[in-house]
Formats: C-alpha cells, sequence, structure tokens
C-alpha cells in the first residue's frame, strides 16, 4: 500500500477522517479507504492526488499530497 496513489473522494482535514480511492495493480482494480493527513496541514478537497505514506489495515490509510 504504501507508496501507492489516489484520489480523494471524501475531504480530509484537521479533525477529519476522509476517503480517498486508491489503485490497487495486484487487485486490478481501484478501493476506498478511510483516510487522514500524514503531516499536520490545510485539507485536502475531493479531486486531489495523494500518495499513501503509512496503512492501517483493514481499510485506513495516512496520505500526503502528490
Amino acid at each position: 500500500m504504501i507508496g501507492l496513489m489516489g484520489r480523494v473522494t471524501g475531504r480530509i482535514g484537521a479533525g477529519l477522517v476522509g476517503e480517498v480511492m486508491v489503485h490497487i495493480p495486484e487487485r486490478l482494480g481501484t478501493e476506498a479507504f478511510l483516510a487522514y493527513l500524514a503531516t499536520p496541514g490545510e485539507s485536502l478537497e475531493p479531486g486531489a492526488m495523494v500518495v499513501v505514506v503509512e496503512y492501517q489495515p483493514p481499510r485506513t490509510v495516512y496520505v500526503e499530497p502528490l
């Protein structure tokens, strides 16, 4: 999961749990994950591209903007 890219589908910000769609080549598809900002900063709006920097099974990722 770490290093995979995704697109924000639900706003991510301080104190907010967002959602991202991450393309997973091994599974030949795209899946939804709950998402948090890896480092504090401005919120990420839907449509923003992100990279996964941490993964907590089963469906949580920490992301940074590209």
